[in-house]
């Protein structure tokens, strides 16, 4: 493997966890560069030798396979369906990430009959606990099906963009958890900014704006600056951090990675994809 992970991240990571962690991907808008941030980072946490699953929950306009080089025949919309089992839709994708993707042509999970909820619901928490990490890529906006997982999640990473529509719907997905009593930790990527003090202010300006209005202190996660590299690396259909694991793009994908790590979170004893089916129905 390519990926050349520093001894920080290794050594913040190398505990064994006892229990599954759920971190959520997810954004105020879409084209903001979220599934790609999961899958990379995804890539990163197994590198550092966490057992790790990446869920594409984006059904309608899913990009996880294509992303980290896959061809995927079946997802999770086959196992919904009752066309497929578990095993059948589960991927192996990169650096030993198993990946459930998404797919098209299934709106939402609230489509979903009742029997379908519960088969979703038994298998997948049996799933969850044969890992270490769970990293859940939504859809974007602030959908039921999108606050659902993120409310079922231990931790909700939120990316934004400098542009003015990005920064405003990043607040709204944070007002919508916040008040919807979502209790986990929240942070914030900037993505494709200009420069490190670029987002650094969009940052303080939506946590200053989060804890005036929610008193929610939002936390810092990171930032990641435009890079060629990116863009080539999604043509190759190959993860950047394996692609171009030098590049100033990876590089600060992996201090993300060990930045998100290094937080506590809150445990439940209620699964995941419970907690998103009470939240649906």
């Amino acid at each position: 493997m390519s990926l050349q992970l520093g001894d920080d991240l290794k050594m913040v990571m190398g505990a064994k966890l006892e229990r599954s962690r759920v971190i959520a991907i997810t954004s105020g808008k879409g084209g903001v560069g979220k599934s790609n941030i999961a899958a990379n980072l995804a890539i990163c946490l197994s590198a550092a030798g966490q057992k790790v699953a990446l869920i594409d929950a984006d059904l309608g306009l899913a990009n996880v396979d294509v992303l980290m080089g896959l061809n995927s025949k079946y997802s999770l919309w086959h196992y919904i369906k009752g066309r497929k089992t578990l095993d059948e839709v589960v991927h192996a994708g990169p650096a030993g990430v198993d990946i459930i993707c998404g797919g098209s042509g299934f709106s939402d999970l609230a489509d979903m009959s009742r029997f379908e909820q519960k088969r979703l619901v038994d298998e997948l928490d049996d799933f969850k606990d044969s890992y270490e990490t769970i990293i859940v890529d939504t859809g974007a906006g602030i959908s039921k099906s999108v606050i659902g997982f993120c409310n079922a999640s231990d931790d909700v990473v939120v990316v934004a963009t400098p542009e003015p529509t990005s920064i405003t719907d990043s607040y709204s997905m944070i007002k919508v958890l916040s008040l919807g009593g979502y209790r986990g930790r929240i942070s914030l990527v900037v993505n494709m900014a200009k420069s490190k003090k670029e987002a650094r202010e969009i940052y303080r300006q939506i946590a200053d704006v989060s804890m005036r209005f929610l008193n929610r202190h939002l936390y810092e996660a990171g930032a990641i600056v435009k890079d060629e590299k990116l863009c080539t690396a999604v043509k190759m259909r190959k993860p950047l951090v394996l692609a171009f694991p030098k590049s100033p793009a990876a590089m600060s994908l992996v201090n993300i990675a060990a930045r998100i790590c290094k937080k506590t979170y809150i445990s439940s004893s209620e699964g995941l994809f419970k907690k998103v089916v009470n939240w649906l129905f």
